[in-house]
């Protein structure tokens, strides 16, 4: 049985012009130990697909779905109690941008620990412990001291690796990477990149790795689902996306990436398409 299962998914907002369709009628499933990558350009769906997973969308956003299930329970049944009991423990979430997502007003410290008094009710001495453990396995210097910094007195990478602390502090079952490397320099990346893996394999996590650079596809995924304008138009596992792409769009991602420049300019996504349509259209 499928770790997560998710049929038919879609998820609106309510506009002053009318409700706007942001995911229409995705289909998913990942296993336990398997890491998914969900690829596409900005506003693709691919956050929004997985904030109604989570059931974290604004008040705004109407989410409906034919199954959402997880390690065997109905999501869609569940209330916003029992919602909050799997969500933080069993499916944790990276949040793109961590120097927005940590609280500027409370200590890493505090963050870090609020999740463990939360789901876990440890007293503050295991508490505190658990933290610098954390800390410590996500490669932060000092963890003991750290504790007590704020969000602004730590670099970006720093911040990093604590919201990757937080949101693996209860061992969950499955973790959801939004961009995780998204504003951060390359020997930073690579750092962070391998952490989530090493931190995968050795708790026999099921990973989902939100991109749009396919490059960490290539390095970190088993499959692939490629979403464009909310819908889903590809899956495949990694090699066969590389190797045989289906879609244009696919094809016009792969296309766009830094090693095909011609001279000093950088073929784009639209460019492709309007090659193929033309293309399409003479034959």
């Amino acid at each position: 049985m499928p770790l997560l299962t998710v049929r038919n998914l879609t998820v609106s907002f309510d506009t002053l012009t009318g409700p706007f369709l942001a995911v229409k009628g995705i289909d998913l499933s990942i296993e336990e130990r398997e890491v998914l990558a969900i690829v596409g350009e900005s506003g693709s769906g691919k956050s929004v697909s997985m904030l109604a997973v989570m059931g974290l969308l604004p008040p705004t956003a109407t989410v409906s779905a034919d199954e959402m299930s997880f390690n065997g329970t109905d999501l869609l049944a569940l209330d916003a109690a029992a919602r909050r009991r799997i969500v933080g423990k069993d499916i944790a979430m990276i949040f793109q941008e961590p120097m927005a997502s940590l609280n500027p007003c409370f200590t890493v410290g505090f963050q870090i620990e609020e999740v463990l008094r939360v789901h876990l009710g440890l007293d503050r001495a295991q508490r505190r412990a658990r933290a610098i453990e954390l800390l410590t396995l996500v490669g932060i210097p000092e963890p003991a001291e750290r504790l007590g910094s704020y969000p602004h007195q730590m670099s970006g990478g720093q911040c990093q690796r604590v919201m990757i602390a937080i949101a693996i502090a209860c061992k969950p079952k499955l973790l959801i990477a939004d961009e995780p490397t998204t504003a951060l320099d390359v020997t930073i990346q690579k750092q962070i990149l391998d952490l989530l893996m090493r931190l995968q394999a050795e708790n026999g996590m099921g990973l989902i790795m939100i991109t749009h650079n396919m490059g960490v596809v290539a390095e970190t995924a088993d499959r692939v689902i490629v979403q464009y304008k909310g819908r889903k138009v590809e899956e495949a596992d990694v090699l066969s996306l590389f190797e045989a792409p289906k879609s244009a769009y696919t094809r016009a991602l792969l296309s766009a990436l830094p090693e095909n420049a011609v001279g000093d300019r950088l073929p784009t996504i639209s460019d492709f398409m309007l090659k193929e349509a033309a293309a399409e259209t003479l034959r």
